[in-house]
């Protein structure tokens, strides 16, 4: 991770940032709006985070909220505080292709892990796209496909091959 910063929370000003690397990242289907994630970032259950340059250029993102195990956010969709959070919900997480080998999405996901773990959530949940199944399978994530109908449909606004996957962070 050299020449970069930390992992941060996701704040408005790294916008423009977060879309160029969305861009650069997915297809247009994929890419989601800046009104989007700034209604995201005003969720109180946000845990958004990010990672930039000393210059601020942002080189990768993980947009993450405390949710409940077995809700799909769909894609476009705004983050739903749920009453008693169980599960920390991986929405997005991408890195500039210029920056891909790094180590940045796991110092990203290892970031946003610890604080769900600090916090007491059971469960981390995401729906995995453009073939990135087997990446989370080597984090520990398990595909699951028992969901409610409601989220079923929630998860077809990914598309076909898209696989709803969860992880146990505390064993209770």
């Amino acid at each position: 991770m050299s020449g970069h910063a930390a992992p941060q929370p996701l704040a408005a000003r790294h916008l423009p940032g977060l879309l160029a690397v969305q861009r650069a990242c997915y297809s247009d289907a994929y890419v989601e709006a800046a009104e989007v994630y700034a209604r995201r970032l005003a969720s109180p259950a946000n845990c958004s985070l990010v990672l930039a340059t000393a210059q601020g250029r942002v080189c990768a993102y993980l947009a993450a909220y405390r949710s409940r195990l077995g809700r799909v956010t769909p894609l476009h969709g705004d983050f739903e505080a749920a009453a008693q959070p169980d599960t920390l919900y991986l929405h997005d997480m991408a890195v500039l292709p210029e920056c891909a080998g790094q180590g940045l999405a796991g110092a990203l996901l290892a970031a946003v892990l610890a604080q769900a773990r600090a916090a007491g959530l059971a469960h981390a949940a995401l729906v995995a796209v453009q073939g990135s199944q087997p990446w989370w399978q080597r984090r520990g994530f398990a595909a699951c496909a028992q969901l409610p109908a409601a989220q079923r449909q929630r998860l077809a606004s990914y598309g076909e091959q898209a696989v709803y996957m969860t992880s146990t962070l505390l064993n209770r």
